[in-house]
């Protein structure tokens, strides 16, 4: 019974934290259900159809590095641009350039084209990733804001979910319409012409914001290097362990559609529908992390969940049966990326509202420069010796990057992290 009394209480407070949502965060949700769903069935489909036109691995591997490398050197200019524009503005255009470059996939499905449409991306997914923290920061409360930034990552996963359940379907529908085969370039290219029209209706929620421009004084291109040169060693502790991260999330997170395909020969609906699942997985963690966040603390969940994720890895990357494989994809998704808000709020709490945009696109660079670099290695490791290394490379540094999380803030945790904001 007292189980069941705290269980019924903890919910209250969960409903009572949604429900405190502001009208801006709530219309900035309406945009995450139905790009989420659009990006969800992208992410599965992008790979196979670059695929099916001829093109190897290695140009996958490319192009995904192409997007996160322009997404790590627009990352400084897109971060006084947030603030230029302010954020209502930034996500709609944002939300544009990602649709752009989707058409553009799809209408010039040639290799200088996909080139130039990553490039596009990159600078959406920059713009969007650097506004999305200091808005959802300027857009809650203290006691609902680690909710909203949970609740916001958990629904996109959940219609990612959504998005890779269709996304296996959608080619076979196209193919029975166009008279094609599903894996044909043909039913990729109208799967993928669907999803842009999606995308573009996603942008229309983002137009009812009200947002404020921030102030001149708060437009400081320079802010963010004069930030780093105050406070290097505390920007350092806050964003290396994420550095790490992603360099080992770039050698396998891009390919893992390829990877249950020519490692366990499964098909696109059932990797589709993997994927969906997966998503799924992914979103009920980031919807249970803000309670257990409260009785853990930020930097404890972080590390607990991360490290309880590696396990699970390496049967995903080295177990020889597909249920292994697939059972353990779901755990660490859950696991590994439940802590990614949590570990955001906390990065935002430390600073005010001037220095956040900056301290977002530093955050975003460091994210961005393991995706920059890291599929190309990998993509190259893939045609050369398989899945194994790249598998291998991401253990070790996901390994080093949670021992961190653990030494710079848990081990310390007597003494609290405190990031001045630029200019104190």
């Amino acid at each position: 019974m007292n189980f069941y009394h705290r269980l019924y209480r903890a919910s209250g407070e969960y409903v009572d934290n949604i429900r405190a949502f502001q009208p801006n965060a709530r219309f900035y949700l309406l945009n995450v259900v139905v790009t989420g769903a659009a990006m969800g069935v992208y992410r599965l489909l992008f790979n196979f159809y670059v695929l099916s036109l001829g093109f190897d691995e290695a140009l996958v591997g490319n192009l995904v590095t192409t997007s996160s490398l322009t997404a790590l050197l627009v990352a400084l200019p897109m971060g006084y641009l947030a603030n230029f524009l302010g954020r209502k503005a930034s996500l709609v255009i944002s939300g544009a350039l990602v649709s752009l470059s989707i058409f553009g996939v799809v209408i010039w499905p040639v290799q200088p084209v996909f080139y130039v449409m990553n490039v596009i991306s990159g600078v959406g997914q920059s713009l969007a990733a650097i506004t999305m923290a200091p808005f959802l920061m300027e857009n809650s409360g203290e006691a609902e804001r680690t909710y909203l930034f949970s609740f916001s990552s958990g629904i996109q996963m959940a219609m990612a979910s959504v998005g890779n359940w269709v996304g296996g379907y959608l080619p076979t529908w196209v193919a029975a319409s166009a008279g094609v085969t599903p894996v044909s370039s043909t039913a990729y290219a109208g799967a993928l012409l669907v999803i842009a029209v999606v995308a573009v209706v996603g942008i229309l929620p983002l137009l009812f914001l009200r947002t404020p421009r921030l102030e001149r004084m708060d437009r400081s291109i320079f802010a963010p290097l004069t930030y780093a040169s105050h406070h290097p060693a505390q920007l350092g502790k806050l964003i290396l362990p994420m550095l790490l991260t992603s360099i080992g999330a770039g050698l396998i997170m891009p390919f893992m559609n390829v990877f249950f395909r020519v490692v366990h020969n499964q098909p696109d609906p059932v990797i589709g529908t993997l994927f969906a699942w997966g998503s799924l997985a992914m979103g009920i963690g980031l919807l249970i992390a803000p309670p257990l966040a409260d009785r853990m603390g930020k930097i404890q969940l972080v590390v607990v969940t991360q490290a309880l994720s590696i396990p699970f890895l390496i049967l995903l990357g080295f177990a020889p049966w597909f249920w292994v494989g697939a059972l353990s994809y779901y755990i660490r998704l859950a696991l590994m990326n439940m802590s990614t808000p949590v570990y955001q709020t906390f990065v935002m709490e430390q600073v005010e509202a001037p220095a956040r945009a900056m301290v977002a696109s530093l955050v975003s660079m460091a994210w961005n420069f393991g995706w920059a670099f890291s599929p190309t290695i990998s993509g190259w490791m893939q045609v050369n010796y398989g899945f194994g290394p790249p598998f291998l490379g991401t253990i070790i540094l996901y390994v080093i990057s949670v021992y961190m999380y653990w030494s710079f803030f848990w081990r310390d945790a007597r003494q609290p992290v405190s990031v001045p904001v630029i200019g104190d």
